[in-house]
């Protein structure tokens, strides 16, 4: 296989591809089927987990992939490269590996990023049972963000509202506003929900029914496209606030390098988000060492990853699939998150090697 045979142009076959590389590799395959959704031609959407090593490990790495559905092609290649070119071989005998493949297999499928509930699983992970964080900024942008049309007037006044709040406020400012992730408009863009997605209870048993009892440290890396310079790799530290208090930052940048970036303290080009899926790590004991990161690939410009995703989301609330425009924006979508060209490819797993023979000098030490 080449590194551009890792990669597939549909879940189905994505799906197909990872299975085969780990069934190869003598991977554990465990299937979990989404009640609550199919797939466009009216098939069964599934998170498949492949797991390799020792029940009773003492380490695990653990990858995931398609959190955010669409971003899946990126994920889904990396994990069957890891496999393809026997990555694993470099972990020590007592390392668990852990490969969740489309965590959010309805947005792969239909080229969405968030779940069938129209929800950001990156920041669905919070306790429901307590007050949800405001984002107020959001309130005034969320008219434009999904106009009455998208191809006439009221979207060319969202755009010129757009362009004034930049102006006024700032692109970052901007982005902070729409992609922190808000929980009072349902139908509106980075929605946290308002209760556990189906996604998040599936990760949540993956962990209860794969992480050995017994390990002491565990690192998580999750692919993610759609910000940053073309190709490049942003390693993003994402663990839960009590793992960052026991030294998961500093753990992370000793493993992977100064360029280990901190959304909570403006070094990263991801904005500062709560509820992303580490949370879930809370759930293991408190004495487990936990090193978790996101790979942030770049594809396009931001903006123009936001005026897809704003594409999307009009698409699904007001206009029609199977229309020109429904199937331009489609197509927009998909090329905001995954760059189908062989350079593009060569870069991510290049990268996403590299890290996990990191990875795995890291859990030995």
């Amino acid at each position: 296989m080449t590194v551009s045979d890792f990669f597939a142009a549909s879940y189905a076959e994505a799906r197909d591809k990872f299975r085969a590389s780990a069934r190869a590799a003598g991977a554990t395959l465990t299937a979990y089927e989404n009640p609550k959704a199919r797939t466009p031609d009216g098939g069964p959407l599934t998170t498949d987990v492949a797991c390799l090593g020792p029940a009773d490990a003492k380490r695990v790495y653990l990858t995931s992939s398609g959190t955010h559905g669409a971003e899946g092609f990126c994920g889904s290649g990396c994990q069957v490269g890891f496999f393809a070119e026997r990555l694993y071989e470099a972990a020590t005998p007592d390392t668990k590996i852990i490969m969740i493949h489309a965590i959010n297999p309805y947005g792969f499928a239909w080229l969405r990023r968030v779940t069938e509930d129209n929800v950001d699983l990156n920041r669905n992970f919070q306790d429901f049972n307590a007050p949800l964080p405001v984002n107020r900024a959001y309130a005034d942008v969320h008219d434009w963000l999904i106009p009455a049309d998208w191809d006439g007037p009221a979207k060319a006044a969202a755009d010129r509202g757009i362009l004034a709040y930049q102006q006024e406020n700032g692109m970052m400012a901007y982005q902070a506003a729409v992609t922190g992730g808000q929980y009072s408009h349902a139908d509106g863009l980075f929605f946290g929900g308002n209760a556990p997605t189906w996604s998040n209870a599936t990760f949540r048993r993956i962990l209860a029914e794969h992480v050995p009892a017994g390990i002491e440290a565990l690192c998580s890396v999750d692919y993610h496209t759609g910000l940053g310079p073309m190709g490049y790799g942003e390693p993003i530290y994402v663990g839960p606030a009590r793992d960052e208090k026991t030294g998961g930052l500093d753990r992370a940048r000793a493993w992977y390098g100064a360029d280990v970036t901190n959304p909570n303290d403006g070094s990263s080009t991801s904005a500062r988000v709560t509820g992303t899926v580490p949370e879930a790590f809370l759930d293991l004991p408190a004495s487990v060492k936990v090193t978790a990161i996101a790979m942030e690939y770049g594809t396009q410009p931001v903006q123009q990853v936001l005026n897809a995703l704003r594409g999307d989301h009009w698409l699904h609330a007001r206009g029609e699939l199977d229309s020109p425009l429904g199937k331009q924006l489609k197509r927009q979508l998909r090329d905001a998150f995954y760059t189908d060209t062989a350079p593009w490819k060569a870069a991510i797993f290049g990268r996403a090697a590299d890290f996990a023979l990191r990875s795995f000098r890291g859990l030995a030490g």
